[in-house]
């Protein structure tokens, strides 16, 4: 089996491009009147199917084999949703001088979304690091967090995030965590079907979310909410962000170090621990901010390609230390991935 590729070059996700076309559409031809509420009716189907998918696929066993490694997953789980909700609280302290008030309440949201499947997998292979450990724990962590995303944004963010409230908490059992109850009690039927067809049905994945941020920043668009927002705001939103990134990075490779973790395991815990899903985090946003998410899902989508660029030079380095000529990266692991959801 060969390891997962990723280009030895800085890469643009092709499927960033997507989704700035997907804002400029939005931009130029927002949804108006019943088109609107037709994209919001679809948008809410897309999000309940996008999750019914994520249950089908997550395989119950390998994350219960997975168990073994708790010290591992329990220190990514640590610096997914306490160690970076922890950062985001701090940069509070940088509204309004640098952020405005939207826009944090944008990054302390990212803060709370779980960690990556594919991209971390794929980051631990290159630099020959424990890939079956790379599949646990984004699999465990994205399954926490369709639980703990929602009640630290409650926690968090309150009634004054953007539009969040206590019936987000509902919409999120309604739409998240049922259909993905329901992908799991189905899968024994239909996991092979979901295995078989895996490249159409990631098609699916990516058309929902495109259609969610289609929809989000229609009713940004409407409701004039780009007016918040400058050249020198997103400069700065940029620059914090470099600066929240370099801080887990350092956190997640030098803590692992300290709790007496090998270089197969730290390489594991770095990327998975420092990183966060676009996928499972555009959806959340959705159904957590309403008619405000265009904002709130504005630092992640930077953060997504900005971790994705910094994580694959990392890679590459990684695999040229002197360490990895004696470390096997375990490329039959990486063939697991179909607990995986794609660009994540």
């Amino acid at each position: 089996m060969k390891r997962p590729h990723w280009p030895s070059w800085m890469p643009i996700d092709p499927y960033i491009v997507l989704l700035i076309g997907t804002v400029g559409l939005a931009a130029l031809l927002p949804a108006h009147g019943t088109g609107a509420d037709v994209a919001s009716g679809a948008s809410t189907a897309a999000i309940a199917f996008l999750f019914f998918l994520y249950g089908a696929r997550l395989s119950t066993r390998e994350a219960l084999d997975g168990l073994r490694h708790w010290r591992l997953h329990g220190t990514v789980l640590a610096c997914t949703f306490v160690v970076f909700p922890v950062l985001g609280l701090a940069a509070r302290g940088l509204v309004p001088v640098l952020l405005t008030q939207p826009l944090y309440q944008g990054l302390l949201f990212l803060t709370l979304v779980p960690s990556t499947i594919q991209s971390s997998i794929a980051f631990t292979s290159i630099a020959r690091g424990n890939v079956p450990a790379a599949i646990c724990a984004g699999s465990f962590s994205s399954l926490v967090g369709i639980v703990a995303t929602p009640l630290l944004a409650a926690a968090l963010l309150g009634s004054g995030g953007g539009g969040f409230s206590a019936d987000s908490l509902v919409k999120i059992v309604l739409q998240l965590l049922v259909p993905f109850v329901a992908g799991q009690v189905l899968r024994r039927w239909i996991g092979g079907f979901v295995a078989r067809h895996k490249k159409v049905l990631g098609l699916v994945d990516r058309g929902s979310i495109l259609l969610v941020v289609y929809t989000a920043f229609s009713e940004g668009m409407t409701q004039g909410i780009w007016h918040q927002v400058s050249a020198v705001r997103l400069g700065a939103l940029l620059a914090v962000e470099g600066v929240l990134l370099a801080v887990m990075l350092l956190l997640t490779w030098h803590g692992a170090r300290a709790l007496g973790f090998g270089r197969a395991d730290r390489i594991a815990i770095q990327f998975a621990g420092s990183k966060k899903s676009l996928a499972a985090g555009l959806p959340m946003a959705s159904v957590l901010f309403g008619a405000h998410a265009s904002l709130a899902v504005l630092p992640l989508m930077l953060f997504h390609q900005m971790q994705l660029m910094v994580c694959a030079v990392i890679a590459k380095r990684r695999a040229h230390d002197p360490e990895a000529a004696a470390a096997p990266a375990g490329p039959a692991a990486a063939s697991r991935t179909a607990v995986g959801t794609g660009s994540r």
